[in-house]
């Protein structure tokens, strides 16, 4: 079964209500106490911590979708669940991420958001919705349909400072290479005429992501490492759908295409992930790999 653009987009709408009721209620439980607690995850606290919260959030989401997953008979990923494997059998499957940057959430400032995307079962995202609770900011994609944030057309735009940013995940500043890579950024961007770097360390990895849209030029990586880790498919798989449609570069660390189907493993450690505002980027990432990805 291959969904047609029309169903496309009437799924589009589905993800982006449950996308938009998940982020309403997290945004509720902000300023509130909560038990935070630990699973089985990566190799990184990020990837191990969950709240009430989560769960709430994901339950609200798969409440507005199970009708979606009936009608067109979907299978289903997402991150407080067991894999059910269903996104292996399934033409197309929901990978829900219902709250993204948990430990920023915890912390009590910005970079988290919910996460849902439909993938096919050969891991190309078709539709992404993204949504932050703390701006209010709605992304959202479908497949050659382009990308939006709320209603407006979402584009690569250069910053008016002429400032190159830098979006990492907390975990990957544990690098023992990570001053030299800051080090040779900065050289490649007064090389390109930029001004300065920035670097922004707090948010998860969607927000991460999208930032390399909005704050462009900019870049958001991960080397390839042997520990399982990396994200999860649910970190990227929306967010992939919505910068590629948005004109920046989406692929892993080699320049091919994200693997968000994988059926032995859902981190993405083997491969690493590039996200870059332009090609020239993207291409310098790969350089840097090369340089400082067996740390």
């Amino acid at each position: 079964m291959k969904l047609s653009t029309i169903e496309l987009n009437k799924l589009s709408q589905s993800a982006i209500s449950a996308a938009r009721k998940a982020g309403q209620y997290i945004a509720s439980q902000s300023l509130k106490e909560f038990k935070v607690n630990k699973k089985e995850g990566g190799d990184t606290l990020a990837s191990q911590v969950f709240t009430e919260v989560d769960l709430k959030a994901q339950e609200i989401i798969l409440n507005e979708l199970q009708p979606t997953i009936d009608e067109f008979d979907l299978g289903l990923l997402t991150e407080e669940s067991v894999d059910d494997s269903s996104r292996l059998e399934k033409d197309y499957f929901w990978c829900i991420d219902p709250l993204d940057g948990t430990l920023s959430f915890i912390e009590g400032h910005e970079g988290y958001a919910v996460s849902i995307a439909l993938v096919a079962k050969n891991g190309d995202s078709v539709i992404g919705v993204v949504y932050n609770p703390v701006t209010k900011k709605m992304y959202s994609a479908v497949k050659g349909e382009g990308a939006y944030v709320n209603t407006n057309e979402f584009k690569i735009t250069s910053q008016s400072d002429d400032a190159f940013t830098f979006s990492t995940d907390r975990s990957f500043i544990k690098n023992p290479n990570f001053e030299k890579l800051v080090e040779e950024l900065e050289i490649f961007a007064t090389r390109l005429g930029y001004n300065s770097l920035k670097l922004e360390k707090t948010s998860g990895a969607v927000i991460n992501a999208c930032m390399v849209v909005e704050k462009a030029p900019s870049c958001y990586f991960k080397f390839p490492k042997k520990e399982n880790g990396g994200g999860s498919l649910w970190d990227f798989a929306a967010s992939a759908c919505i910068v590629k449609e948005a004109g920046a570069i989406v692929s892993d660390i080699f320049g091919n295409q994200l693997e968000l189907n994988k059926a032995d493993s859902t981190f993405m450690n083997h491969k690493g992930i590039v996200y870059a505002s332009s090609i020239k980027i993207a291409e310098f990432v790969k350089q840097l790999n090369l340089k400082y990805g067996n740390a």
